[in-house]
């Protein structure tokens, strides 16, 4: 049967995934991109919906377009219907790591793709040469499109885990603080109250600007750091710090890595903070799915190789294992 030509009560099956992008979207360009079809192509599917459901779905608000009553009762069915599609024909095909072209996405920090990520493409270009990978920063849509089942996987610190879906802890690591080499203001050991005199560089995420877990701890104690900086990324912590008077705090495996490749010192925090605990979290949907259940057995396998390693250098991190 040619699946192109699919119907069911004269809808064309493939519509539906048509249907899905632009609900989510809400925007026929980017809908277009995430079909890898022609603006025209995707304004003539919508065309081809509205005259099937008799409804707009889509409507001009503005520079906007928003959902009909209509499409916003679709949007669940319709979703519903694709993932189900989508695991009953991952689940039942054979996944061999050799030959597979299963394609991945994930959502996980610059720390922890630092630090765990690049172990894990590196051994997945040696047992699973045609397996690609895509790694998402994460925003504030993340966790819908991990419920959508438009990516694999995301790893976050337990605390910004969903509790409708399942997760499992990956490893954790402490914190230290970082100076540059030349910072006069910073002796041998930081001190509590010279760690709260001096400016800091934090980093914060998505468009509400949530901190991250330093930060968040500190607030929940009571701790009031002179932020004088603030940046979207770990890894660019150190360039904000070198040239000045400021420190700021990081992941220890991480910062041990950074130092290789900047002036910087690497110090213990004067102040008790909890560890970092990464977890991985997925649908249901994707619990049983031979290729998933295997991309979870990889990355235990890395992050605790990670752990067990002697010495943190740039290729080899220390994780705490858990």
């Amino acid at each position: 049967m040619n699946v192109q030509s699919m119907r069911f009560n004269r809808l064309d099956l493939n519509l539906l995934i048509g249907l899905d992008v632009l609900l989510n979207e809400c925007n026929i360009t980017r809908a277009a991109g995430r079909l890898c079809l022609s603006q025209s192509t995707v304004s003539g599917i919508l065309a081809r919906l509205r005259e099937y459901f008799g409804d707009d779905l889509l409507v001009q608000s503005g520079r906007a377009m928003v959902p009909t009553p209509l499409a916003l009762s679709l949007m669940e069915p319709v979703r519903d219907i694709l993932t189900r599609i989508k695991q009953t024909v991952e689940t039942v095909t054979e996944f061999n790591p050799e030959t597979t072209l299963r394609h991945f996405r994930l959502v996980a920090s610059d720390y922890f793709s630092s630090v765990v990520m690049t172990r894990l493409v590196a051994r997945l270009n040696q047992i699973a040469p045609f397996v690609t990978m895509e790694i998402l920063q994460l925003t504030d849509r993340s966790m819908l499109q991990l419920e959508r089942g438009e990516i694999d996987m995301v790893v976050l610190p337990e605390r910004y885990l969903s509790r409708s879906m399942p997760s499992e802890t990956l490893c954790s690591d402490y914190f230290s603080c970082i100076a540059w080499d030349r910072n006069l203001e910073v002796g041998a050991q930081l001190s509590e109250s010279d760690y709260l005199r001096l400016g800091h560089v934090v980093t914060s995420f998505g468009s509400h600007q949530e901190f991250a877990f330093d930060e968040f701890f500190f607030r929940s104690v009571g701790l009031a750091r002179r932020i004088e900086v603030t940046c979207a990324a770990f890894n660019l912590l150190p360039q904000f710090v070198v040239n000045t008077q400021r420190i700021a705090t990081l992941q220890t495996t991480l910062a041990r890595q950074l130092a290789h490749h900047y002036p910087i010192r690497v110090m213990d925090l004067p102040v008790a903070v909890p560890p970092l605990v990464e977890c991985m979290q997925w649908h249901a949907s994707k619990h049983n799915e031979p290729a998933h259940i295997w991309l979870r057995s990889m990355l235990r396998q890395v992050a605790k190789a990670g752990s067990d390693a002697p010495a943190a250098t740039a290729s080899e991190p220390v994780l705490a294992g858990d």
